[in-house]
């Protein structure tokens, strides 16, 4: 699934794209949105809330989509060939000089912007928020730590605690705090957690390429994640695969 900083990306070239634009053809393939009529709508603007990717138009109503495993939103010129196949399009916004074609789309959802609460306000602090502040951290340690005996590979996962960290950030996040993911929360700095999860999504939100060290070698942008050897210390790394969970990686040395 992409992490947060895939999606900020994303926005942030739709919005380049489509913002003020006014929608010239307009088309969903998608049973929940099959009678929605975007056509003639001025674009507003493309926002990210964690994972969520919200189009809004000026008329007072949001595109909203949700990227999971599968889904990614493309740019083209008008009239490109696309570079996944037409059976996987679910929605279609083509403006004067661009068209945004989104592949694999299962979430998508017309709402009115005033009711975007409904989808996204669930979330936590949003850990590449425009607005981040003192607040927004203090209440991301409240919600990180209000559970002391929840492993810290969970709840760091969990959108509803900090949205937008994936499965690379938590395992590098624990990494960095010298953590394995099954520590309970009550043993772990949640303050720097925190600190960390924003660091390394704001590192690499205008970067394609994620590196959670610095070093942008394809084999050394990461300490453990997707690793056989630790990148610090070169033991071997332990993967644990958990049912209902995704993979994740720790080094036993360098996480006790």
């Amino acid at each position: 699934m992409p992490e947060g900083d895939t999606v900020f990306l994303t926005c942030h070239r739709l919005h380049q794209a489509l913002a003020g634009e006014v929608v010239l053809r307009g088309e969903f393939r998608h049973p929940r949105l099959a009678e929605v009529d975007v056509t003639g709508r001025t674009v507003r603007e493309v926002r990210p809330v964690g994972k969520h990717l919200l189009v809004r138009f000026e008329d007072g109503w949001t595109l909203h989509s949700h990227l999971r495993m599968e889904g990614a939103w493309h740019l083209y010129p008008p009239g490109a060939r696309w570079r996944r196949p037409a059976h996987q399009v679910r929605a279609v916004l083509t403006v004067a000089r661009r068209s945004a074609v989104g592949f694999e789309l299962h979430e998508l959802r017309w709402i009115r912007t005033a009711d975007e609460g409904e989808l996204v306000g669930h979330l936590g602090p949003d850990l590449l928020a425009e607005g981040w502040d003192a607040a927004s951290h203090a209440e991301a340690v409240r919600r990180l730590t209000a559970d002391p005996a929840r492993e810290i590979g969970a709840a760091l996962l969990d959108q509803a605690v900090l949205a937008g960290l994936g499965n690379i950030y938590r395992t590098e996040v624990c990494f960095l705090l010298r953590r394995a993911p099954s520590t309970p929360v009550a043993e772990i700095d949640a303050d720097r957690a925190v600190l960390l999860s924003r660091r390394l999504l704001l590192r690499n939100a205008w970067n394609p390429e994620q590196s959670t060290t610095g070093d942008p070698r394809r084999d050394a942008r990461h300490w453990v994640y997707g690793r056989r050897r630790c990148l610090r210390c070169g033991g071997a790394v332990t993967l644990d695969a958990r049912p209902g969970d995704r993979i994740t990686y720790h080094c036993p040395h360098c996480q006790p």
